[in-house]
């Protein structure tokens, strides 16, 4: 199969995360000739069982996407993409922009009708990784690549938050700023998220969807209420500014805090359209930076989230592809216990610990929450209890509205399971009960306390955070990043005690 673009007339494919301007033909450098478009609402996508609120999503913005192209598009629904592709082009020739998986990649690189184009929606391309990184073939490799450095020169490349050859405000980095405990309240006092309006396109999905459950065609997770974020080009940018203009102010000092009766605090929500391809990072860092240049924000909340979109964002896609496709396999600490059925199925009613039982209520009811949830909660929760790293992983990619191959495996294999041992994060990210309960109000009314280890009301997740580092100390004692958690052992007298009991807890819902 060529990869150059062809004369002949043909069609441009869009995947159904590929649905902004910017991925048309024509859209920008790489792109290939006009024509006619093809997008392919693939059934067999939906054999793995998703959240039934992204089911939702992914399926109105491509109805919604395929109304704003009218006849310009050939919207095919079929079994699969190959039966799709056939009925809609024929054989002709089709150009596609570089897909956002493995699988997918592999597929359309054996079609001998399909070239593929270079990638969209991504601040670096990967010729620019390779030569910033050192990454390709002569490079140093990928256990070298610290992101901190690949942010700076993103930044100083792109004039991102620049004053001149130095960052906006003397430091490249102010997240020892955006560490503040929650405010004593219920939620943070700023606007709420942008909130799109459902129309008939949203109904005829639920209806399709309704429609195939009870056929026993498909089986989803989790609740579908009305839509939350955006499945249109006009909702994302409304998304964008609300956020910008009235959320971004206070993003900064609360980015890791977490308040119980504040699903979004002061995140954007941004991800879910940035994901689809109704976004692209470029304007979303632009509109950031105005907002402080004009005085509107401070700095460290126009730098924290430049540095999630520019840094971290950029980062993960990179590494997913330099990483490779047996990056998945990775399981360094050697955990291959399945995911309990109450885990897998969102069953938040089953848990009585409450930091727990609310991050998987907001899964279960949003299909989405922010990442300290992810990460210090639900990733920490599974890495204690030694569950499948390559399991975890495809559980967040199927239950949340933003979860994609390319996001997930660098995200969950390298930084919440450190299942690769530290080639992308240089210690395992676990807590205890004391950081939940510095940085949210979820600890006040639980049935545990977060200072015990044994005990009825021992909390699960501190007794959990000393099982993991006794059950992996032989493996962890050479990292000084955790030597100092190491040492607290040989302190606790009743470490056996805490041993004996998490092992009988299991893998229950705590």
């Amino acid at each position: 199969m060529s990869t150059e673009t062809r004369d002949e007339p043909g069609y441009h494919w869009l995947f159904g995360d590929q649905l902004g301007p910017h991925f048309l033909p024509g859209a920008g450098p790489g792109s290939g000739p006009g024509g006619k478009i093809v997008m392919i609402e693939s059934r067999s996508v939906f054999r793995r069982r998703f959240h039934r609120a992204k089911a939702h999503l992914v399926l109105s913005a491509m109805r919604h996407r395929a109304a704003e192209l009218g006849d310009r598009v050939h919207y095919i629904r079929a079994g699969s993409y190959r039966e799709g592709l056939a009925r809609a082009t024929g054989g002709a020739p089709v150009t596609v922009h570089h897909p956002t998986s493995h699988a997918a990649l592999r597929f359309v690189r054996s079609l001998e009708q399909v070239t593929v184009l270079p990638p969209r929606g991504f601040l670096v391309s990967p010729g620019q990784f390779a030569d910033w990184t050192g990454a390709g073939p002569d490079g140093p490799g990928p256990g070298r690549i610290r992101m901190e450095d690949f942010y700076r020169r993103v930044r100083r490349e792109l004039r991102l938050l620049m004053d001149g050859d130095e960052p906006a405000g003397g430091r490249w980095n102010l997240d020892s700023e955006n560490r503040e405990p929650p405010p004593r309240r219920d939620a943070l006092p700023v606007p709420r998220p942008y909130l799109p309006r459902e129309d008939a396109v949203d109904e005829e999905v639920r209806r399709d969807l309704d429609r195939w459950e009870a056929d026993g065609e498909v089986s989803f997770t989790g609740r579908d209420g009305p839509r939350l974020f955006p499945a249109t080009r006009a909702e994302a940018l409304r998304a964008l500014r609300r956020f910008t203009e009235k959320r971004l102010v206070s993003f900064g000092p609360w980015e890791d805090a977490v308040l119980a009766g504040d699903w979004a605090m002061s995140h954007s929500v941004l991800s879910p359209a940035l994901n689809l391809g109704l976004l692209d990072p470029a304007e979303c860092v632009a509109a950031a930076e105005d907002a402080y240049r004009s005085g509107a924000v401070p700095l460290s909340s126009a730098e924290g989230f430049v540095r999630q979109i520019a840094g971290w964002r950029e980062y993960m896609w990179h590494l997913y592809w330099t990483l490779g496709d047996g990056y998945r396999h990775s399981n360094a600490l050697g955990h291959h216990r399945p995911l309990p059925g109450w885990f897998a199925e969102l069953d938040a009613g089953a848990v009585t610990a409450r930091c727990l039982a609310t991050a998987l209520t907001e899964v279960r009811d949003r299909a989405w929450t922010h990442h300290i949830p992810r990460l210090m909660i639900l990733g920490n929760w599974a890495l204690q209890r030694g569950w499948d790293p390559l399991a975890v992983t495809d559980w967040f990619h199927r239950s949340f509205a933003d979860g994609y191959d390319w996001v997930m495996l660098p995200n969950v294999i390298g930084m919440s399971q450190y299942a690769d041992g530290g080639r992308i994060t240089t210690k395992p990210y676990l807590c205890g009960g004391a950081y939940i309960n510095r940085m949210s109000d979820l600890c006040g009314d639980c049935a545990y306390r977060p200072d015990r280890r044994t005990g009825e009301r021992a909390c699960p997740v501190t007794a959990g955070y000393w099982y993991f580092l006794e059950r992996h100390r032989p493996l962890l004692e050479g990292n000084p990043r955790i030597a100092r958690s190491l040492h607290g052992l040989d302190r606790l007298t009743d470490l056996p005690e805490v041993v004996r009991q998490e092992e009988a807890r299991g893998d229950a819902a705590p």
